[in-house]
């Protein structure tokens, strides 16, 4: 095994043992772990000596911050976009094998976890979360669309807290993560070198981790659940935006902070987000994936994932020049085009 490698994947006792190995750069997924990450889980699928798969991130910062995206609009601007494309088809096909995968997919979340890690890790069956756990899908603050399978898994958390994570970008935290769901344990940090161990020698996953987990911590977002349920449960985005303003007029620093935030985002990637939520809600795991292709194909070719990415990890100014830079400007023909079937372009899952 190359331990220069940006993603290891080993056998250890009765475990298929992934690590993600790019701590610079917060181990953010490019297109060679993707394909090496599927082969080591079809592989370890039919092997009866792999009876759970164990998933960590290298380094104190991250899990996983994403995909690497600054490449992948660097094809884009090239020209390169069927290049970039390959990236998220076999992305989301790997999201679709870890969500259907048969044995215990446990990832052991100590640190930051967005986007492509997102993809990697929410979908298994145990999501483990130590005290440095940070989770978020920020991505319509760069012109992008909450993507890996958030289409899928954003309408089924309780109330309309998916609508706040997609709008917002919020960072959630480990308390608040496993009150929605996002986290299935909690255990302490120092604790997850011990749990790594016994994951390996095989004793039962749910005993394994039912027996370092803590119960205790209160979920701060519990609080604001009634505001963030009637708020975001607008039928359009500028709804969402006039039910929090109301809030704020009425005192809510919670709202009005909310409120900001979002004017902040790109127009067109918040419609887009709005209606992956509503939409999602009556798709399957595989259709959502196939919806999530068809937007990204078509977000590529457009200016604001560039222009938000440039704004937020090239020139790091944060004034990015959004077109349309209004919501009311935003058409709706426009948004529905990018749900549209792309014919021979659709993405396959087998």
């Amino acid at each position: 095994m190359d331990e220069n490698a940006d993603i290891l994947c080993e056998t250890r006792g009765a475990a298929g043992f992934v690590t993600l190995h790019r701590p610079r750069a917060l181990n953010a997924l490019n297109l060679g772990m993707v394909r090496e990450m599927m082969r080591a889980l079809e592989s370890w699928e039919h092997d009866p000596g792999v009876t759970r798969v164990v998933v960590t991130g290298a380094g104190e910062k991250a899990f996983c911050a994403g995909g690497d995206i600054r490449h992948l609009t660097e094809l884009g601007k090239a020209g390169r976009r069927e290049e970039a494309l390959e990236f998220w088809r076999e992305e989301y096909r790997l999201n679709a094998l870890i969500k259907r995968y048969g044995k215990p997919y446990v990832s052991l979340i100590d640190g930051i976890v967005m986007g492509g890690g997102v993809g990697v890790s929410l979908h298994g069956s145990h999501r483990v979360a130590g005290d440095r756990y940070l989770f978020a899908m920020p991505e319509v603050g760069i012109g992008f669309f909450p993507d890996v399978g958030a289409t899928y898994a954003l309408p089924r958390l309780p109330g309309a807290t998916g609508m706040y994570i997609a709008l917002t970008g919020e960072r959630i935290r480990r308390a608040d993560a496993v009150m929605l769901g996002l986290a299935t344990h909690a255990v302490a940090s120092g604790r997850i070198e011990e749990l790594r161990e016994a994951l390996c020698d095989g004793a039962p996953v749910d005993e394994i981790l039912g027996d370092r987990a803590i119960f205790s911590e209160a979920a701060p977002l519990t609080a604001h659940r009634d505001l963030i349920d009637s708020c975001f449960s607008g039928e359009s985005v500028e709804a969402v935006l006039e039910r929090l303003d109301r809030k704020a007029q009425e005192g809510s620093d919670f709202a009005a902070g909310l409120a900001g935030a979002i004017r902040t985002k790109s127009p067109t990637s918040l419609k887009i987000a709005f209606e992956q939520v509503r939409r999602g809600r009556a798709l399957d795991f595989t259709d959502a994936m196939k919806t999530e292709f068809r937007i990204v194909s078509r977000i590529i070719g457009g200016q604001d994932f560039y222009e938000g990415v440039r704004a937020t990890l090239i020139d790091k100014d944060g004034k990015p020049h959004w077109r349309p830079s209004s919501l009311d400007a935003v058409d709706k023909a426009a948004i529905d085009e990018y749900f549209a079937n792309l014919g021979a372009g659709e993405l396959e899952i087998s």
